[in-house]
């Protein structure tokens, strides 16, 4: 899992969640653990010369941000993955595919956590260019598939449906008031995150791969 987990953080986020999930019973793996690992090789196995491929871009700044959430997709505890992958010339140069810290009450809620994650990491990419000498115009665009969580964003008053919510969370809403992150819909099927937060099936894995910029 050690050399899975390395892979997938340095340049096969296709294999991301897979990897996240299967981390979780390290300490007590079963015979269906095993198997599954097995498939995960044999996907790789198949895929061995995928690679990230980058080309031209307007302007060193030009990055672009998705993020994305599976609720309740935790069969053991309920909790929501959250996923985000930052884009540039053509392909992904950040993802993250990580098991959210609480149960999320809604659809609505898990794409929100998952947001002000991608939010964070948009605000990191700001700053490191900005110390590297370029200037990141802003605000930077977040790409969403959920369009309530857009609006929770945008809207102070939805502040009473969510007010339950830890404030960490609401740094996000924060970072679109400051004008630093922009939250726009993306349909699912341009989704390049759907492939950090569920299993999905090939038709699928290849559309997403096309859109994290991975292929032969």
């Amino acid at each position: 899992m050690g050399k899975l987990n390395y892979l997938a953080l340095g340049t096969r986020p296709d294999i991301s969640y897979a990897t996240s999930t299967l981390a979780r019973f390290n300490s007590n793996p079963g015979p269906a653990h095993w198997r599954a690992v097995k498939h995960l090789f044999r996907y790789i196995k198949g895929t061995i010369d995928y690679k990230l491929t980058y080309g031209s871009t307007p302007h060193p700044t030009a990055f672009i941000t998705f993020s994305d959430a599976d609720y309740a997709g935790d069969q053991d505890g309920a909790r929501s993955t959250s996923a985000y992958t930052v884009l540039m010339a053509g392909a992904a140069v950040s993802w993250s595919s990580k098991l959210q810290t609480r149960v999320a009450c809604s659809t609505t809620e898990s794409e929100y956590i998952a947001g002000e994650a991608a939010s964070r990491e948009i605000n990191f990419f700001r700053y490191l260019l900005g110390d590297m000498g370029y200037k990141v115009d802003l605000p930077r665009p977040l790409g969403m598939d959920n369009q309530s969580a857009i609006q929770a964003a945008k809207n102070p008053e939805h502040q009473g449906r969510m007010k339950h919510m830890n404030p960490i969370y609401h740094g996000f809403r924060e970072s679109v008031g400051l004008g630093e992150v922009s939250p726009f819909f993306t349909p699912t099927l341009a989704m390049p995150a759907d492939i950090l937060t569920k299993a999905l099936d090939k038709h699928k894995v290849l559309a997403c791969n096309k859109l994290l910029g991975l292929g032969l």
